[in-house]
């Protein structure tokens, strides 16, 4: 998918809930690309009063916690039980992500010191937003270690993942659409090398 939008690289970061696709951003990084964590910015975002405010009318005040800050987890439990309800969060956050981060490559790319833009968008595909990267990239992973990793991060047990991964594009789908593919069901020292590889095919294919 090489459609050559930017003045830098931007490379869009593929795969399921706990596959590595921060992990992989983050070796990208190491590289000399900008990493752009969307889902950072959407947490931040719960922060800001006017977008608080929004979402606290939209799905009542009980998801605040003690501290009067919404609650990500009791947010997801309920946008994630009803497609009507994930819906009117992204019409909320997706508009403010998605400007914040184009603001975010528009500057990356007026930066020398920058090889490229690695993006970590958990909706990438569903958003639309394949077409704004050069590149997409897929962290392949098996369901188990997936879940285990899940697991071991107190992140989400096997049905909240498979609840969450029912509103999604399917991996396979992401899969056939990514130029490249990690696999990351071995050593991480694996991993570095296969991002390492794929970033120099990136940049000379450019």
């Amino acid at each position: 998918m090489n459609k050559t939008l930017n003045a830098k690289p931007v490379i869009g970061i593929l795969g399921g809930i706990c596959s590595g696709k921060s992990t992989v951003a983050a070796e990208f990084g190491k590289l000399g690309c900008a990493v752009i964590d969307a889902d950072r910015i959407a947490h931040a975002l719960l922060d800001q009063t006017d977008v608080a405010e929004k979402i606290l009318d939209s799905f009542g005040r009980e998801l605040l916690d003690e501290s009067g800050r919404i609650d990500r987890l009791r947010l997801a439990r309920v946008v994630f039980s009803n497609p009507d309800k994930l819906k009117s969060l992204t019409d909320i956050l997706h508009p403010i992500v998605l400007r914040d981060v184009d603001k975010l490559i528009g500057k990356f790319e007026q930066d020398g010191t920058i090889r490229a833009i690695a993006l970590d968008m958990p909706l990438l595909i569903e958003v639309g937003w394949a077409q704004r990267c050069d590149k997409l990239v897929f962290v392949e992973c098996l369901e188990d270690l997936r879940l285990e990793r899940a697991k071991k991060a107190g992140f989400l047990d096997e049905n909240r993942i498979k609840i969450r991964e029912k509103f999604q594009i399917s991996l396979d789908t992401k899969r056939d659409l990514a130029d490249n593919t990690i696999e990351n069901n071995s050593d991480f020292s694996s991993l570095v090398r296969q991002v390492a590889d794929i970033f120099s095919y990136i940049l000379g294919s450019g």
